[in-house]
């Protein structure tokens, strides 16, 4: 038998949590996100059901745009410790076959196993979430991560027939070198830009492209990565072992935009010491922080400072945040606030 890496990817996975808990709402337009009050300004859209994408609705989408573009639309609070227990039922579903699970978020894991047969182990595992969750997922096969992830979205494609596409070495150049670079994992719209200042527009470009030229412009360690992300080569190993949190952060978008260095200040020692709070409950100590700041124009410029000594001290994290403010322009009215601190690597 073989080592094979399927990616398991929840369908529109927020809405379908709704729904699940919800069955009316099946079949209707579904917008998830903020306090689900579309009259509200400054919310963004989590999720959108399939009904509601139909319309032009999609994830970061400001939520008053997604309702003038979906009035009728059914529109929901965001409820994170629903999707945790969903999240959480779906990964235990999974962890019944003897493969290895590596979660990468709520919706989404990678599952590595030895069989001859992948796709008879891929309807198996959506087999199993739908019969014991109520939700559906596609599947990705691959020999390796980059693979199985790429293979997803065909599997998406495929609809109700499968759910289920295989990606490797045998079929990348067919499927993947007339694409252009951005359908690749990890490859955005400014470093598609990028790359195509290079000449490097399709999988196939990028591909055959000069190694040396790619970490001449993108450094030594990215520019090998984009190298071999063009031939589709990636990781085969996985972990069952949770990923060990390094940081915790907390933003607001305010309704109102803070208009003096008093209402920041004051929001910004708020913020810090509630996520202080929340890491020192779960018995963690902190040895960096990290204040964002969003102006009106959308200029988000960020600034962080270590420790002296590491620490639990709400007061001396939101006195270091205060600190790092006065090394900001205040010129113009704050539309967001964020703090972010840096835990002490376990021992």
């Amino acid at each position: 038998m073989s080592w094979w890496v399927l990616h398991v990817d929840m369908d529109q996975f927020i809405a379908a949590v709704e729904i699940r808990r919800r069955p009316e709402l099946r079949g209707l337009p579904v917008v998830v996100g903020g306090s689900g009050d579309p009259t509200l300004p400054r919310q963004v859209v989590a999720t959108a059901s399939y009904e509601a994408r139909a319309f032009g609705v999609h994830s970061g989408m400001p939520i008053r745009a997604a309702y003038k573009k979906c009035p009728d639309a059914v529109f929901l609070p965001s409820d994170p410790k629903a999707y945790d227990a969903a999240s959480a039922e779906v990964m235990d579903t999974l962890r019944t076959f003897p493969v290895v699970v590596e979660v990468w978020g709520w919706d989404e894991c990678f599952v590595g196993a030895e069989t001859d047969d992948p796709e008879t182990l891929a309807a198996s595992l959506r087999a199993a979430v739908l019969e014991r969750t109520g939700l559906t997922c596609c599947v990705g096969i691959g020999d390796n991560k980059t693979r199985a992830k790429l293979a997803t979205n065909f599997a998406k494609s495929a609809g109700e027939r499968t759910g289920i596409y295989r990606l490797t070495a045998a079929n990348w150049r067919e499927v993947m070198d007339h694409r252009p670079v951005r359908e690749l994992w990890g490859i955005g719209a400014r470093m598609e830009r990028n790359l195509n200042e290079l000449g490097l527009t399709t999988v196939a470009d990028l591909a055959a492209a000069d190694v040396d030229t790619l970490k001449k412009r993108f450094g030594p360690k990215m520019g090998t990565w984009y190298a071999a992300l063009g031939r589709g080569l990636g990781d085969t190993q996985l972990t069952d072992v949770p990923r060990e949190p390094v940081s915790r952060s907390h933003e607001e978008t305010f309704a109102t935009d803070l208009p003096d260095h008093e209402a920041v200040a004051r929001e910004l020692h708020r913020i810090a010491v509630e996520v202080t709070q929340e890491v020192v409950a779960e018995g963690r100590t902190i040895q960096r922080v990290w204040v964002k700041l969003r102006f009106v124009n959308f200029y988000t410029p960020i600034k962080s400072r270590k420790l002296p000594a590491p620490t639990q001290d709400p007061e001396v994290i939101a006195t270091t945040a205060l600190t790092l403010l006065e090394k900001f322009d205040l010129r113009r009215p704050i539309r967001l606030l964020g703090v972010r601190v840096e835990f002490v690597p376990p021992a």
